[in-house]
């Protein structure tokens, strides 16, 4: 019996194991609801992405004309402002700016402050207490406060409240930080922590392979699903402190 058990067993095809993301998107894509949201959210995205490909009205040519169109209106299907634009095209193009000042912020800090949890929370040590302490030093500073200070001083335009949100230069040593880095990095860090010392990051170490190896190959993909979710919510902060440094003059300028 036990002859045979072993003929079929070497016999059977080897099968690749599946990877992380492999699951990840193996279990999305059997969810309905989560297809449908991405439906709709990849469907926002390429609408703002080619806005201007889509044939739409000038958002900004108004007509008192064509005022107060109701919605399903003839070639206006959400029906026009009160000065005779037409809403779905200010809509869309509104989309565009929306987007890149709510999630380049977000992606920019995700990067760095993962990158930076990572090593803190895998090497530990001092190198942690650098890292984390330099962070605290950033909590000191509201993020609405830090972010109209660095607005101010930068002037107003599109590109300025980007920088405003994401990157606060320090003169003295010239480096960059962000300032949704900190919650970022804590939260990173504090993952990483707790799965620094679990077997697989073990055998991982013992089978040789180097620090980075580790980092990359075997924790990162352990610790993305918090940070993720947490990154997610950062991104409607973002975009209402782009409407704040907007209505104070900080922000975007309004089209001519």
């Amino acid at each position: 019996m036990t002859v045979m058990s072993d003929t079929a067993l070497q016999a059977a095809p080897a099968t690749k194991a599946r990877g992380y993301w492999a699951t990840v998107g193996r279990r999305i894509a059997r969810d309905k609801v989560a297809m449908a949201c991405a439906f709709v959210l990849v469907l926002i995205f390429l609408s703002a992405l080619f806005a201007p490909w889509l044939g739409l009205a000038d958002p900004y040519q108004g007509s008192m004309i064509r005022r107060l169109r109701h919605i399903g209106t003839p070639n206006y299907p959400l029906g026009t402002d009160e000065l005779g634009r037409d809403m779905l095209a200010r809509l869309i193009y509104g989309g565009r700016l929306s987007l890149l000042i709510g999630i380049l912020p977000v992606i920019l800090a995700f990067i760095i402050g993962t990158s930076l949890g990572l090593v803190a929370g895998y090497v530990g040590g001092r190198l942690n207490t650098a890292i984390m302490r330099t962070i605290d030093v950033f909590y000191a500073f509201p993020s609405v406060l830090l972010a109209i200070a660095i607005a101010a001083a930068l002037g107003s335009g599109t590109s300025n409240a980007i920088i405003a949100l994401s990157v606060i230069l320090i003169p003295p040593i010239a480096s960059l930080t962000i300032v949704f880095v900190p919650q970022i990095t804590r939260v990173a860090e504090s993952v990483t922590t707790g799965v620094r010392n679990m077997d697989f990051v073990e055998a991982a170490r013992a089978s040789g392979a180097g620090p980075f190896t580790i980092m990359r190959v075997h924790m990162l993909g352990n610790v993305l699903g918090p940070i993720f979710v947490y990154a997610t919510g950062l991104i409607s902060v973002s975009m209402i402190l782009a409407a704040g440094l907007s209505f104070l003059g900080l922000g975007t300028k309004p089209p001519e």
